[in-house]
């Protein structure tokens, strides 16, 4: 009979730390929403897959950076990018670029978020995509050797890029239409 009540009390004592681990985790994935002209989206990111990558991301959040920045290429069968221009194509001065954190075991699978960079893998600063489709010929190492560094994902508004993703563009991908980035906050 002792054993019984040990075996109910490990097990719920094990569920119990499950629960807590769970709430944890939940916790540590900090939520942005964007709302744009286009309608919103939210993505959560991981700190613990990309940490370098979400700290910068989140700085920029912090700052209020992404406010009236636009979404400057749109690739409908590719992906969608922003963060970097204002309305009139004018790119805004970031800080110091981020190291390439591509090996991580994320995809750039069709709505994760992933930073946008040079021909130089460590020189991702502000500019952010997400992912349209699968887009395997970025994940690490891409045809360049490197990949892209995803850290997160859109969990809330697809329909809202799927919608950014259909816009007419003209020369270099530039949308015809300004899609712009209102707000970036943190939700949590």
């Amino acid at each position: 009979m002792n054993i019984s009540r040990i075996s109910r009390r490990t097990v719920v004592g094990l569920c119990a730390a499950l629960v807590l681990s769970t709430a944890a985790w939940a916790q540590a994935a900090s939520q942005v929403k964007f709302q744009t002209s286009m309608g919103d989206f939210t993505v959560e990111v991981y700190a613990d897959k990309a940490p370098k990558t979400v700290e910068n991301f989140l700085q920029y959040v912090k700052d209020k950076f992404y406010n009236g920045t636009i979404f400057h290429r749109v690739i409908g069968n590719f992906m969608v990018q922003g963060g970097g221009f204002t309305a009139d194509m004018n790119q805004k001065p970031t800080r110091d670029p981020v190291p390439l954190e591509a090996k991580n075991g994320l995809k750039n699978d069709r709505g994760t978020i992933a930073m946008a960079r040079t021909g130089n893998p460590n020189s991702a600063t502000a500019q952010f995509f997400v992912n349209v489709v699968d887009n395997t010929g970025l994940n690490a190492p891409s045809p360049d050797g490197y990949g892209y560094t995803v850290f997160g994902k859109v969990i809330a508004g697809m329909d809202t890029i799927d919608k950014i993703r259909a816009v007419p563009t003209g020369r270099q991908d530039v949308p015809n239409t300004t899609i712009l980035i209102n707000s970036a906050i943190l939700v949590k």
